[in-house]
């Protein structure tokens, strides 16, 4: 059986973390910008280091497993 896990909090992650769709980290005319489908060079840096932060917690600190089959 594989595990899952990983595979489905990555692709939630990156839905939920895509600079400029839900939010923007910083903003281009305030810190934080909700739903402006915009994006900067240092938003994507900021989304980056954030995504491999949750996502290095969630696989190897909480070390969520989902086996399916």
């Amino acid at each position: 059986m594989a595990d899952w896990g990983p595979v489905f909090v990555s692709v939630l992650l990156f839905a939920l973390l895509s600079p400029g769709l839900l939010f923007q980290l910083p903003g281009r005319g305030r810190c934080v910008e909700f739903c402006c489908f915009q994006t900067s060079g240092v938003a994507i840096l900021v989304h980056t280091i954030l995504y491999f932060s949750i996502i290095c917690l969630f696989t190897f600190a909480i070390q969520v497993h989902l086996y399916l089959g």
